[in-house]
């Protein structure tokens, strides 16, 4: 009887939270472990039908960097990255477009439906939602920097009851052109603000943002992350990261998350109790 009603108790602690995200937009970047364990991908899924039973409308945004690199070694390509980015040509961008808009982006999509939310994938070349021109043509290739983001068939799939699944692939700006190759924390966060979501929580293989003391900073606004990275601190794939969720909140998103994805049930954690389990950026 007592653990049935701790049970109870848990429930009730989430409540307030149930009642104030009903009806908001949650933007996920799915990335990690979490999308490569086996375990975390079912905890995943089962959090996601929570949140959308509850109300909140999901829209996931994934990464797909190991699955890019395991295909172009089996298909032989070479494939070299600079200051963290991958470095793309015509024949890898082609790559690119085909793990993570074909077999990654409709695993995740089965794997929600197959948990009972109704979930369609869908790619930034799709009406042109995503647009972007090149970070630097000949440093990176076809490694893109947004330009701009149509949110309308983002908006009809939720207004469908869909949640959707959106790989982070961009169209040129120009008739025929292959495409590009955009960061999916980067790619995420402007599509949190064109929703203006109420929240954007970025699921990674860290704790959160963390000091020199490798403890966990639960809040930070953008003086002290600007002070982090001149420290070097805040440095490498954690850059991206928090700059997402800095353009994010500026644009409209009303708090931005950091998380850990190797923590099983990590979303519902960070969403439903006090404590959460990673870092918030606001204003």
């Amino acid at each position: 009887m007592k653990a049935k009603i701790e049970q109870v108790g848990v429930l009730l602690d989430a409540l307030p939270y149930i009642r104030r995200y009903t009806g908001e937009v949650f933007v996920i970047k799915y990335g990690g472990s979490a999308q490569i364990s086996p375990v975390l991908k079912e905890k995943f899924a089962r959090d996601i039908v929570l949140m959308y039973l509850v109300g909140i409308k999901p829209v996931i945004v994934h990464g797909g960097g190991s699955a890019i690199g395991k295909m172009l070694e089996r298909l032989q390509i070479g494939t070299t990255f600079i200051d963290g980015l991958r470095v793309t040509d015509e024949q890898v961008m082609e790559v690119v477009e085909m793990v993570l808009s074909g077999s990654i982006n409709k695993e995740i999509t089965a794997l929600l439906n197959e948990h009972g939310a109704p979930a369609l994938g869908v790619c930034g070349k799709d009406a042109s939602m995503l647009k972007a021109k090149a970070l630097d043509m000949q440093k990176y290739g076809y490694v893109g920097e947004v330009v701009s983001v149509d949110p309308r068939v983002i908006n009809n799939l939720i207004n469908e009851k869909f949640i959707p699944v959106i790989a982070p692939v961009a169209t040129g700006l120009h008739s025929g052109h292959p495409g590009f190759n955009v960061n999916a924390d980067i790619a995420a966060g402007h599509i949190a603000a064109s929703l203006k979501a109420r929240k954007i929580i970025f699921m990674t293989d860290t704790p959160g943002v963390m000091n020199r003391g490798k403890e966990v900073l639960h809040t930070l606004g953008q003086t002290e992350i600007e002070s982090l990275k001149r420290d070097g601190v805040i440095a490498g794939g954690m850059i991206p990261k928090v700059d997402a969720c800095l353009q994010a909140v500026h644009n409209g998103v009303k708090k931005a998350h950091i998380i850990d994805g190797r923590i099983e049930h990590a979303l519902l954690l960070e969403v439903f109790t006090s404590d959460g389990v990673g870092t918030v950026i606001r204003l």
